[in-house]
């Protein structure tokens, strides 16, 4: 009997002391639901070495067996670090096993090199095939994970246009009873301040529209002049800007017109303007908002909403225009949300960057109805 046909005796003749060693030193879950099918793979895989010690296996016996395994322990939830030790412990084991059999070692010398061969050809295969698997599964978890927040947003959005109709029709007759004690008694006190805060309430309401409507009612898009814009804009802001005594510095180019939704680039702007508020209020003194625009290339108008107040974290920037994210107590998440929607359906892109000195919100806008010959201001202004 030569050796090989010896060593496969011994094999097959304390092959059940083998497979006790191995499985005591094994680490296996109670939870592992293939775990009766851990014992039949070890039996397996010591039939692909006696058969490798006949004959050069082909890749495809070998495949077939660590693709087998590596869906069971894929199956049974097992940590990939486990499924590889479980392995290199049976190649050890199986490396002492064949060593106990009275050969030489120069004898067993291309034996075990031939078992090694083999277990690293199965680990590769089963790691692959468990990686393949396991990519699979994220996939499919983060496709669900994405419509599920897709049906929440959809809840979310008919559950806030529910409430907004509820709440707007006594919201209306509240505002329209103070314009009536506005008009019979002007310098009744702080009758300007009650009816500055109902219409920012009736603002954050339209909000929870915009949000929750798969689509508004369109309307005709207009010519108007950039700096008039502001100007209404920061006129109606005015008590705001007073009371957290924040000083705005406007360098809008007169000479730029925009063809758009004057109403929703109002609502951006409008919104951009009270976050930066709401921010400065953070600050002791010298709190400041600079609005710039400048014309790029003959294409673009570039619009700037800056202040001085705290860094937003870097972690947060990328995730500020997400919808229902915000870092305020008693905030919405869903003002920048609704800013991004209205930016992007003028075809235009709205960015943020912050750092302890500045925090500036960047409006790109396509540029129509623009003399821009005219020149441009480039100065940049410090804070």
């Amino acid at each position: 009997m030569d050796i090989t046909e010896s060593l496969i005796t011994y094999m097959d003749d304390n092959l059940p002391t083998y497979l006790h060693d191995w499985h005591q030193r094994i680490v296996i879950s109670n939870h592992d639901v293939h775990k009766e099918k851990v014992i039949d793979n070890a039996l397996h895989m010591v039939e692909l070495v006696k058969q490798s010690l006949r004959r050069k296996l082909s890749p495809e016996e070998i495949m077939r067996l660590a693709h087998e395994v590596a869906v069971q322990r894929l199956e049974a939830k097992i940590n990939i670090g486990e499924f590889v030790y479980n392995v290199n412990l049976g190649r050890s084991e199986i490396v002492r096993f064949v060593t106990g059999s009275g050969i030489s070692i120069e004898q067993l010398q291309p034996v075990i090199e031939t078992i090694n061969s083999l277990f690293d050809e199965f680990l590769y295969h089963a790691v692959k095939k468990y990686t393949q698997l396991k990519d699979i599964e994220i996939e499919e978890k983060t496709v669900f994970i994405d419509q599920s927040h897709k049906e929440r947003l959809t809840i979310l959005g008919q559950m806030s246009s529910s409430f907004v109709h509820e709440f707007r029709n006594p919201l209306t007759a509240v505002m329209g009873f103070v314009k009536l004690m506005q008009q019979e008694d002007p310098n009744m006190k702080y009758i300007d301040i009650i009816s500055h805060e109902l219409t920012q309430l009736n603002f954050r309401i339209s909000q929870f529209l915009h949000a929750s409507r798969k689509g508004v009612q369109e309307r005709e898009a207009e010519d108007f002049a950039l700096e008039d814009l502001f100007t209404d804009i920061l006129d109606f802001m005015y008590p705001s800007l007073v009371d957290a005594d924040v000083t705005v510095i406007p360098r809008i180019d007169p000479t730029i017109t925009l063809r758009a939704h004057k109403d929703e680039l109002k609502q951006v702007l409008l919104n951009l303007i009270m976050n930066s508020i709401d921010a400065l209020r953070q600050m002791r003194q010298n709190r400041r908002i600079m609005i710039f625009s400048k014309i790029e290339n003959n294409d673009n108008v570039h619009i700037t909403i800056s202040n001085n107040g705290p860094a937003i974290p870097p972690e947060t920037i990328s995730t500020i225009f997400e919808p229902f994210f915000t870092t305020k107590e008693l905030g919405t998440g869903i003002g920048l949300f609704v800013c991004k929607k209205i930016i992007e359906k003028h075809n235009g892109s709205i960015s943020c960057s912050s750092d302890d000195n500045i925090t500036t919100f960047t409006i790109v806008l396509p540029l129509q109805g623009t003399d821009t010959t005219l020149a441009e201001e480039n100065s940049q202004i410090e804070i």
